[in-house]
């Protein structure tokens, strides 16, 4: 016998509203209260191969009805080939996670990001979010210089950095890595190195590779001595016992965030955000930390090798004014370096 069972329709409705007005209406969705995501979730990303399987793999653990797929390179040519799509009316990405806030600046201006104010955000610094809730910042991370400790002395600037021996700086070229881009914005923009500085590398003949990585793996194997390089993977590097150490120059750093934010029309919105709300709870942050990263939250204890927040000089520039400047900072450097 088949029992049949009838939801009339006021009944439906008030289960509905008990459930949204229980509680006090908070930031986020308030489809998060009965949600349960599920589908296919797309994610474009400029992290390391290995940490972004491990940031999906933990993301559903927590939501395992949503299945993941990854599109990984470096964040410019991510963001290429984004717009791309974007231009020809169907982007493919649901979520994107890619190096700096610039990157994000260029897209909230183009309308190409949905607005979610995450209910986790408010264990972050305000100042490593958007106000209009369009990305948000995930971690901590600083470019800094690495250097090979059977091979070169240590030095304490980037000035110094300049005069190093010949050919044995490496560094992630702008056209490839956000991060490096973020990196030429801000220091042509800093009294005291500015272009001039790049102009020495250059004349140095400082060795231009596609990403972060690979800089890292130059250093621990003595292909060069030097590096320009985003800071947990020469600390990362050096726990694992690579002959690398890691010196935050005395002019200060480039900081970038690794930010996240979810596309204009995703099909599947509430995985998108369930996948923001992940990265910044303090699970994300804390399987962030696992991997190397240094958290945003202050309830989550960072990896060991890693200054306090509070004891970095931070070189910063507008991110506004960086995303306007960036084509033709990437241009000016591709013709200085004959890419």
């Amino acid at each position: 016998m088949v029992r049949r069972i009838t939801v009339r329709p006021l009944s439906l409705l008030a289960v509905l509203c008990s459930v949204a007005f229980a509680q006090p209406f908070a930031w986020g969705s308030l489809s998060s209260a009965w949600a349960k995501p599920s589908g296919t979730l797309r994610l474009y990303t400029s992290q390391p191969d290995a940490d972004a399987q491990k940031t999906v793999a933990a993301f559903r653990e927590v939501y395992p009805e949503v299945s993941v797929e990854i599109f990984r390179s470096g964040t410019e040519e991510v963001i290429s080939r984004f717009l791309l799509e974007a231009e020809k009316g169907s982007p493919q990405a649901d979520v994107l996670l890619v190096a700096d806030a610039p990157t994000f600046e260029l897209l909230k201006a183009r309308n190409l990001l949905e607005s979610y104010c995450s209910p986790e955000a408010k264990a972050i610094a305000a100042t490593y979010y958007d106000p209009d809730c369009h990305y948000f910042g995930t971690k901590i991370l600083a470019t800094v210089i690495v250097y090979n400790t059977a091979k070169a002395q240590p030095i304490d600037s980037w000035a110094a950095l300049a005069q190093v021996p010949e050919g044995q700086l490496v560094m992630p070229s702008p056209t490839y890595s956000g991060a490096a881009a973020y990196n030429l914005g801000v220091i042509t923009r800093t009294p005291g190195l500015g272009w001039e500085w790049y102009e020495a590398l250059k004349k140095n003949k400082a060795v231009l590779v596609q990403g972060n990585g690979a800089v890292a793996r130059n250093v621990a194997s003595g292909e060069q001595s030097y590096g320009m390089v985003v800071d947990f993977l020469a600390i990362r590097s050096r726990n694992e016992g690579s002959p690398v150490e890691v010196v935050y120059p005395k002019e200060g750093v480039p900081l970038i965030t690794e930010p996240v934010g979810i596309v204009k029309g995703t099909p599947n919105l509430e995985a998108a955000q369930a996948f923001v709300d992940f990265l910044l709870s303090q699970k994300g942050q804390e399987v962030a930390a696992g991997m190397g990263y240094m958290p945003l939250r202050q309830d989550v204890t960072p990896p060991k090798g890693f200054p306090a927040l509070s004891e970095l000089k931070i070189l910063s520039v507008p991110a506004t004014e960086l995303a306007e400047s960036r084509e033709a900072d990437k241009a000016r450097f591709a013709k200085l370096f004959g890419e």
